[in-house]
């Protein structure tokens, strides 16, 4: 079982509740509809991850424009340390992607779980 930190449950609950455009499009047109399971907002350490799928230890983040800015590279790259060490694999997408190509998204996400 993986430990988080209970100070982020609230938030936690309300990234779920709302959702972006792009993380509902991802959840309801494609992870939703796989046979293994994914959470949403799932709190793993100090961190809240967009998508996770516990049987393939796969972390799956949405980038917006703030994830382009210094300060925020900074911490999704401690983040991507730190879920390494879990033995996790965190890939990341940024919105457009989900947006323009979201059949070559889905097919990266599936090829990834298949093994």
């Amino acid at each position: 079982m993986l430990r988080y930190n209970n100070k982020n449950i609230t938030n936690a609950k309300k990234l779920r509740k709302n959702m972006t455009v792009w993380e509902r499009k991802l959840w309801f047109e494609f992870l939703k509809t796989l046979p293994i399971r994914f959470y949403k907002q799932k709190l793993i350490g100090n961190f809240i991850i967009d998508f996770y799928c516990p049987s393939k230890k796969l972390a799956i983040e949405l980038d917006g424009s703030q994830h382009y800015n210094l300060e925020d590279k900074i911490y999704d790259e401690n983040r991507t340390k730190y879920l390494n060490l879990l033995g996790i694999t965190l890939v990341r997408y940024n919105n457009n992607d989900v947006y323009s190509n979201f059949n070559a998204v889905c097919e990266d996400i599936f090829n990834k779980i298949k093994n």
